[in-house]
């Protein structure tokens, strides 16, 4: 499977674009995992790709073909180096920590605390109970 012509050039104005030449690429090539049968298991069809200057990193093995992947890679990377350059990935790192913290799981001391504070609170409340008069 090849390429058209036109994405090859919209890959290539796009690294110009974004002032990267490909000596700043470091490309290798590895097996794939995965479905494809004996095509991944024999020949390296996925793409890792460094971008030296700023050391990020995409692994691409989506297609069979070495090419496509090679074209996809590409894509991915430049989506990335976009965003870091617009500050997109900074919002994006900042959110995936906070799910991170508010997914981990809390200390003896935090609970002791949470549970210390429930007590307080129901201490609070029974003090709100009618009081009752007998009418005796």
């Amino acid at each position: 499977m090849s390429i058209s012509p036109e994405k090859e050039k919209a890959i290539t104005e796009r690294m110009i674009r974004l002032g990267i030449s490909e000596e700043d690429l470091r490309e290798t090539f590895v097996r794939s995992s995965g479905p494809g049968g004996q095509n991944v298991n024999k020949t390296a069809t996925c793409v890792y790709l460094v971008h030296l200057p700023t050391g990020l990193s995409v692994k691409c093995q989506q297609d069979r073909s070495q090419s496509v992947n090679r074209l996809l890679a590409r894509r991915l990377l430049l989506d990335r180096i976009e965003r870091l350059k617009t500050g997109q990935i900074s919002a994006e790192k900042a959110r995936i920590e906070k799910i991170r913290r508010q997914k981990r799981r809390r200390s003896q001391r935090a609970k002791e605390k949470v549970l210390e504070l429930k007590h307080k609170q129901s201490e609070k409340k029974k003090l709100r109970e009618k009081i009752g008069f007998d009418d005796a």
